[in-house]
C-alpha cells in the first residue's frame, strides 16, 4: 500500500533525478534511492552503487531535461532527454520508477539516440516541441 500521493512520487523523481544527473551530489542523491535498488537496465550495472558509478565515469557536462512526467500510484514514468554525455546524439528517456518507502526502489527505461530534423520521418521532434540544434 502506498504511503504517498502520485504528486509526491512525481515530485520525489524529479528531485532525485536533479541531484543526481545534474547537479551531481551523490550525498543527496544517496537519500533518493533506495539501498537495495533493483536495476533493470541492460546498460547500467546493478543496484544504486552500479548506477552512480555509471554516473561518475559519465563527462561532467552530462545534463537531465524533464519533459513529461506521470504517475499511478507507487510507478513514476519521466520522459526527459539526457545530453552532455560524450555521444553524438541525445539520448531521449522513458524512465520507469517504482517508489517504495519515499525512495526510488527499481527502475526500467526506454532509451534511444535523439533523431534530427533530417532523421525524423514523421516530421515532429522526440522531445519538447523543436529539434535540436
Amino acid at each position: 500500500m502506498s504511503t504517498t500521493t502520485p504528486a509526491q512520487n512525481k515530485a520525489l523523481v524529479l528531485e532525485a533525478f536533479d541531484a543526481l544527473f545534474n547537479k551531481r551530489d551523490y550525498a543527496v542523491a544517496e537519500g533518493y534511492w533506495a539501498d537495495r535498488y533493483i536495476q533493470h537496465s541492460a546498460h547500467i550495472p546493478p543496484g544504486r552503487d552500479g548506477l552512480f558509478n555509471l554516473i561518475r565515469a559519465l563527462p561532467g557536462t552530462l545534463t537531465y531535461e524533464n519533459h513529461l512526467i506521470m504517475a499511478e500510484g507507487d510507478h513514476v514514468i519521466a520522459h526527459g532527454r539526457f545530453s552532455g554525455h560524450g555521444r553524438p546524439a541525445a539520448w531521449i528517456a522513458a524512465d520507469i520508477v517504482r517508489i517504495a518507502d519515499g525512495k526510488l526502489a527499481e527502475h526500467w527505461d526506454v532509451l534511444q539516440d535523439e533523431a534530427t530534423e533530417a532523421q525524423s520521418l514523421s516530421g515532429l521532434p522526440m522531445f519538447g516541441d523543436h529539434f535540436p540544434d
